[in-house]
């Protein structure tokens, strides 16, 4: 053997050793896979037959997890090789893949591969999360992988071109949320979905959620009886839009119009002495003097406007001020049943807050003579039997996350809190507004008396049933079981993760929730962002995403999608991005919103060009605009 060959051996001895020691690492993390695999067997055996390959392949992607792979990542990427950032689908298949490359290139410890059962593997992964997101959601339209599902407002049961338009424009599924409205409505919603699918010849999804044990604030005291009466203005304070008020009889059943902008009631005796160009004086509760002019009088009421901010309150008076000598001394009404100001507790930094166990109503602070609080605001809650479960110095967080707290002290009567979290200037908390305890492992039915009711609906009516706040297996198999029980075995289930226990319990349900006919997940950013940080929330939907695919089941991207858009016309830039990088799950929810169906046309916009830009986590490499315009001659 000459020098120059001595040389080349040694230099290539090292690669060996490299490529060896790779080979060992990767086979014991197979060796882990397989291990989870067979002490998981009866969990996933126990599944129907077709979801034995999900199963398997979910236990393989949380062992294969369970190892930090970032330096074997990049060991193999620097010899160009798969580093499994994409093997979520087919978890086996991708180990075996880069272990056959490995072998391969180490020929002394060559090593046959069934390279076509791996081929398969890969193909086979994908086509699983189609099959089941077709299953459960039904077809795409529109040249899109992503389907559309749109939250009902109320007003989709009394109009059925809204819920027409909504198909029109590409809705895939129709989300109904049992914690609204009532059965009587959510029947009208599908009878006019029904209409505008014969009408479209398309076929539509109707997903119904539970509501589930949501956590709310209980009623607070009313404020008083006031309505405030504003013109618009300009930038410099000039009314450029008098009030359109209404003025109805007291009695009258007959509805205000839509141009209304406010609707007052008064006595009908003294209504009908109005007439077109009078007059109405009023000492407004400011004690300032007001008038109201007369434009024209109709069967049901009277139309007036007005042109100064005025505050009026049940009890004010009206003084008819006609025209003729007849009607020039004046007549006298009262305004009636202006409803009470809505509630609500101003809370600041370091104030406290007794959050009652029973549902009497709240009550603002208690101030002695000083005005130095004496006892503190006080709210009841919806479910008190959760108090049992939480402890001092654990977290509590109220309206979605605006007004944060920590649990001081557990009383008889509740939880004294001292709030840790809100604005500078204080935020309002109302009734019906969410409490989370993020810390505390409460113990609640996931289902209640009023679920079971409304499933029987949902199960006479719908295609998919979304549980809510899933927090564990027991949750899920309830579930189930209540489904078997109607007879309804052809709905689709789907999970919402809204809890920091539903998702560190996630893959259990995975492989509770695979018995069902076709299964989902959604995953509800509102209150798990609650839940688990604000600064985790990125982490944590991504893991959702994996560990979703892995187990080849669909998911819904939910909750504040558009959001701006949908409330006020016009989208936010972070909004856009957001929306775009919902391509990667199987369908996205819109929330109901006076601007839905112009969201709803941007976001079908948005995922149709994103679908030839992402598939998953992978980017696709389309031809891109940049490339085709730039010249770089013209430099």
């Amino acid at each position: 053997m000459n020098q120059t060959t001595t040389a080349g051996l040694s230099s290539v001895q090292p690669h060996k050793e490299a490529l060896v020691a790779l080979l060992s690492d990767l086979e014991q993390i197979r060796i882990s896979l397989l291990d989870l695999e067979m002490s998981a067997s009866e969990r996933w055996y126990a599944l129907p037959p077709s979801r034995h390959e999900s199963a398997r392949n979910l236990m393989h992607y949380i062992a294969l997890r369970r190892h930090d792979l970032r330096a074997l990542q990049l060991r193999l990427s620097r010899l160009g090789l798969s580093s499994l950032g994409r093997s979520e689908p087919h978890v086996m298949a991708s180990i075996d893949a880069v272990l056959a490359l490995l072998y391969k290139l180490s020929s002394d410890i060559w090593h046959e591969w069934k390279q076509a059962a791996i081929n398969e593997a890969f193909t086979k992964g994908r086509a699983l999360l189609q099959q089941r997101a077709l299953a459960l959601l039904g077809p795409v339209q529109n040249r899109r992988e992503v389907r559309l599902l749109v939250t009902m407002p109320r007003e989709a049961a009394r109009d059925e071109t809204l819920v027409y338009e909504f198909l029109k424009q590409g809705m895939d599924c129709m989300r109904i949320n049992c914690a609204h409205d009532s059965p009587a409505e959510w029947e009208a919603m599908i009878r006019h979905l029904r209409s505008a699918e014969a009408r479209l010849e398309k076929t539509c999804r109707i997903l119904m959620d539970l509501p589930g044990p949501k956590l709310r604030t209980g009623h607070l005291e009313p404020g008083p009886e006031v309505l405030r009466i504003h013109p618009g203005r300009d930038v410099y304070g000039h009314v450029i839009a008098p009030v359109r008020i209404w003025l109805r009889d007291e009695h009258s059943g007959y509805e205000v119009p839509d141009e209304a902008d406010v609707s007052l009631s008064v006595s009908g005796e003294w209504l009908a002495r109005l007439s077109a160009g009078d007059s109405i004086c009023l000492v407004d509760t400011a004690d300032r003097d007001r008038c109201f002019h007369v434009l024209a009088v109709e069967q049901h009421g009277a139309w007036v406007q007005c042109s100064q901010t005025t505050f009026v309150q049940s009890g004010t008076i009206l003084e008819h001020r006609g025209q003729s000598q007849e009607t020039r001394d004046g007549y006298e009404t009262e305004i009636r049943n202006i409803p009470p100001i809505e509630g609500a507790l101003l809370l600041h930094m370091g104030d406290h807050l007794l959050i009652r166990a029973d549902l009497n109503l709240g009550r603002q602070p208690k101030f002695d003579d000083d005005g130095k609080i004496v006892a503190p605001a006080e709210i009841g809650c919806t479910l008190p039997e959760v108090f049992e479960s939480v402890k001092v110095g654990e977290q509590v967080w109220l309206d979605d996350g605006k007004i944060g707290a920590v649990i001081e002290e557990k009383r008889e009567e509740g939880l004294l809190v001292r709030i840790t979290s809100a604005r500078a200037k204080g935020v309002r908390l109302r009734c019906d507004k969410g409490i989370n305890f993020p810390d505390s492992q409460l113990r609640l039915p996931a289902m209640s008396a009023l679920d079971k009711e409304y499933l029987r609906f949902v199960a006479a009516h719908a295609d998919i049933v979304a549980l809510s706040f899933a927090n564990g297996e027991e949750d899920v198999r309830e579930l189930l079981a209540e489904i078997k029980a109607l007879g309804a075995m052809h709905l689709g289930v789907v999970l919402k993760i809204e809890t920091r226990r539903g998702f560190e319990h996630l893959p259990s349900m995975l492989l509770e929730v695979m018995h069902a006919a076709s299964c989902g997940v959604m995953i509800a950013r509102g209150d798990l962002a609650v839940e688990v940080g604000y600064q985790r929330m990125a982490e944590i939907q991504e893991e959702i995403l994996w560990t979703c695919e892995a187990a080849h089941v669909p998911v819904i991207w939910a909750t504040q999608v558009l959001e701006t858009l949908v409330r006020d016309g016009i989208p936010t830039r972070a909004e856009i991005t957001d929306a775009a990088m919902a391509q990667r799950a199987e369908c996205i929810m819109l929330n109901k919103g006076p601007h839905v169906l112009k969201a709803l046309v941007y976001l079908d916009d948005i995922m149709r060009r994103m679908a030839t830009h992402q598939d998953k986590k992978r980017p696709t490499m389309r031809e891109l605009n940049l490339a085709r315009v730039f010249d770089f001659t013209a430099c």
